[in-house]
């Protein structure tokens, strides 16, 4: 029940991106968060998924794409 309260205002953020790009996509994430990385079917490239505020999420969408985050 607590985790279901500290949910609130938390969103899941999944994304693709060039394995060649990762440190930039990270690099805009907030620094307190570890997000999981895993491999995708092409070998270039990997899905990075992690859970952050709803309102850092809008912010930081335009940045992501930038950095060449997809998907």
């Amino acid at each position: 029940l607590e985790g279901a309260l500290n949910a609130l205002g938390k969103v899941g953020l999944m994304l693709n991106v060039e394995k060649a790009r990762l440190d930039q996509v990270l690099a805009v994430l907030p620094a307190l968060k570890t997000p999981t990385i895993s491999q995708l079917s092409d070998a270039e490239w990997v899905a990075v998924n992690t859970i952050l505020d709803e309102s850092t999420v809008r912010l930081i969408i335009p940045r992501l794409k930038e950095a060449g985050a997809q998907g």
